[in-house]
């Protein structure tokens, strides 16, 4: 189907009709970041991007498209997996002590904007929350009221490699519907009921074979990009160099400053604490993200298993690119490549990757 470009708030009004919150892309503090949004007028229009290992720029660029960038920091994953949220509460009353959970969230959620390896992210975050031993209750209350409208990408950043992770530029799974910004609107692809309803719902007109081909040629530029990693599954090349120097050489670099895990829209690592009332009567016991890269996240009983930023790199690198493969099918990285551009000392992971993997084997 074929949506011309002031078509957009009509999607948006639909969505707002059908009881979804909206939330999209827009700029604030010199980034681009996912908000609520009630009109097609907060998108980015006519903004571009630089992205290079440790830098992230915006500019003007004068032309009227709205999704003429990779992406921003920050996914879909705060939106389903919060930063920092309350699990339950305790208060202390004349009958003794009182455990309330916290009331699971949930609204219609509707996302704009989505990117191919954010989608592909979040079937990783699936797995984790929804598919293990038992599924969490508020990630899953979030995740089942939520509507995605991809956006395949056709002006990827230089620290993009989604192509070698066969996670981008073109979305295949996971959305409701799917656009490709063209010069004069919105290649539309309907993968579900409700994304099939709603292009029904808009009276779109089917795509003309020259904006199908001008969809698949942009996909087709999208797809020679600049970085790659050395192979989809590293799990051998990985184990066999759990020693070796280079990983010595990188924990130079690294700040350990944890910049990778939080922009990483697959990263789930986490702690819980309790805060406790002044009264001394009442308190909550909170989640919060966490990070491979901090001392306490590995300590135990007096003792850090990852005392310094070369093992916690190790840890960060082996996990993403080789034992997720035992955990969940895959490897943990779609080729975003957030943690290049948002790395303040600009350590590349796929660099760092290929170097591992040409490293002589010992013993």
């Amino acid at each position: 189907m074929f949506l011309p470009r002031e078509g957009l708030q009509r999607l948006l009004d639909e969505l707002v009709r059908r009881g979804y919150r909206c939330i999209g892309p827009v700029v604030r503090d010199g980034a681009i970041v996912f908000d609520e949004i009630a009109s097609a007028d907060r998108l980015p229009r006519g903004v571009e991007q630089e992205q290079a290992p440790g830098r992230y720029r915006l500019r003007q660029a004068g032309h009227d498209r709205v999704f003429a960038w990779a992406n921003g920091p920050q996914g879909i994953k705060p939106w389903l997996f919060a930063p920092r949220e309350v699990l339950w509460r305790m208060e202390r009353g004349e009958a003794g002590l009182a455990f309330t959970p916290a009331p699971e969230p949930g609204e219609p959620l509707a996302v704009i904007g989505l990117r191919p390896c954010d989608i592909a992210a979040l079937y990783l975050q699936d797995h984790h929350f929804l598919h293990g031993f038992q599924a969490d209750p508020f990630y899953r209350a979030r995740r089942s009221e939520l509507l995605v409208v991809a956006v395949n990408c056709t002006h990827p950043a230089a620290t993009c490699f989604c192509a070698s992770t066969g996670d981008g530029p073109g979305a295949r799974f996971g959305f409701d519907l799917a656009l490709t910004e063209l010069d004069d609107g919105f290649l539309v692809q309907a993968r579900s009921g409700r994304g099939i309803e709603l292009g029904r719902a808009l009276g779109l007109d089917p795509a003309g074979a020259e904006q199908v081909r001008a969809d698949e040629a942009a996909l087709a530029r999208a797809a020679r990009q600049q970085r790659a990693l050395p192979g989809r599954d590293l799990r051998e090349a990985l184990y066999a160099r759990l020693d070796a120097a280079h990983w010595r050489e990188v924990g130079e670099r690294c700040l350990a400053c944890g910049n990778c895990t939080a922009v990483c829209p697959t990263c789930f690592c986490h702690r819980e604490w309790d805060e406790g009332g002044l009264d001394l009567d009442r308190s909550e016991h909170v989640r919060g993200w966490d990070s491979c890269f901090t001392s306490m996240h590995s300590y135990i009983h007096g003792l850090t298993l990852r005392p310094d930023a070369a093992s916690r790199y190790r840890q960060w690198l082996v996990h993403k690119l080789g034992t997720w493969h035992e955990q969940y099918g895959r490897s943990g990285c779609t080729g975003c490549g957030r943690c290049i551009a948002w790395c303040p000392v600009g350590i590349d992971i796929t660099e760092e990757a290929s170097r591992l993997c040409r490293e002589p084997v010992h013993g």
